[in-house]
């Protein structure tokens, strides 16, 4: 181990995981980089996580910590109560969320670029999300972006590059100067929010290569919000609550009149599709958050322009009715 390498902290919190979680584990000891300890925090789980965690935890205790919580937290909750188990010494912070795991240099590669200059305050890179690649769109090379620019990009070309928490690599002196690090209220859109306010004021570097994988089983929080049809609506909800600090005013207004004939037309193709009581729960809340209740006229002003297409569009609205009919007998 290269004693003057930076030291990395690597957490993962988790709950009920025992499916995953000795392959995640594994991912983290087959690392080509040496100096890092992992912190594992279990969240009351009543399954076989613990075992799994405990036997590795006493196969290497030199590298691995294994913490219990005192009582049952929530998901944002229990990552921030780990980040509270960081090493003083720690340099870098890495999340491996409990069913992912990290290719062998993923940990080598990121604080390499982490390391090019003392601006850059994330790191991120491509990541296996099921069977796809994500996170692309940034020209090679580009080791280092301005963290500015990279939330512009995410406001005018919807071009998203912060992932989840597995993907990126953060400073630790960022993780510890924010108590809490995750901002529970913006639930489940806090490692997006968390990203704009860090970014704001540090750069952020990217490896062009894979170095993460992320499941999208049917548990995760992710697949169930993609099947409400959550993308539209999140990035309209992050411009309305962050764009102005990265926009000019009259590049908000025309992403904010983009996003919200974008988002009216879910809802409208949501009404002719027949969606469920989780699909209208779920945009019942983001409305309510973003303030389109029934007495704003910006919100008559969404249902209007998604009509509108409805109207001028009457195969796909024939197919989208069709198509819901029949998944409501089935």
């Amino acid at each position: 181990m290269d004693a003057n390498a930076p030291f990395v902290t690597v957490v993962t919190p988790f709950y009920n995981t025992e499916e995953y979680l000795s392959e995640c584990i594994e991912s983290v000891l087959q690392q080509t980089y040496k100096n890092w300890e992992y912190v594992l925090l279990n969240n009351y789980s009543t399954d076989g996580s613990v075992q799994i965690a405990e036997h590795y935890a006493k196969l290497h205790p030199d590298r691995i910590r294994l913490e219990h919580n005192s009582v049952f937290l929530s998901q944002v909750e229990n990552y921030n109560q780990v980040l509270r188990f960081m090493s003083p010494k720690s340099k870098y912070c890495k999340f491996v969320q409990a069913d992912d795991m990290l290719f062998s240099r993923c940990l080598e590669l990121m604080v390499d670029t982490a390391e090019r200059d003392s601006s850059i305050g994330v790191v991120g890179s491509y990541a296996l999300e099921g069977s796809a690649v994500e996170f692309d769109g940034l020209p090679y090379p580009s080791p280092m972006v301005n963290g500015r620019e990279v939330c512009r990009l995410l406001f005018l070309d919807d071009l998203y590059l912060f992932g989840s928490p597995t993907q990126l690599l953060i400073r630790s002196d960022l993780v510890l100067a924010r108590t809490p690090f995750f901002n529970e209220s913006y639930y489940p859109f806090e490692d997006a929010v968390v990203m704009l306010e860090v970014l704001e004021h540090c750069n952020f570097g990217f490896v062009h290569q894979v170095l993460t994988f992320s499941r999208r089983h049917d548990g995760s929080v992710m697949k169930s919000l993609l099947a409400l049809d959550c993308l539209i609506a999140t990035r309209l909800f992050l411009l309305r609550e962050f764009g102005q600090r990265f926009l000019e005013p009259e590049e908000y207004q025309v992403e904010l009149k983009r996003k919200e004939r974008r988002y009216a037309h879910v809802l409208v193709d949501g009404m002719v599709a027949l969606r469920g009581k989780s699909f209208w729960e779920f945009h019942r809340g983001m409305r309510k958050r973003m303030g389109y209740t029934f007495k704003s006229t910006r919100t008559w002003w969404l249902f209007f322009v998604g009509l509108c297409d409805v109207l001028l569009n009457p195969k796909r609205t024939w197919w989208l009715f069709y198509n819901g009919l029949r998944r409501s007998k089935q």
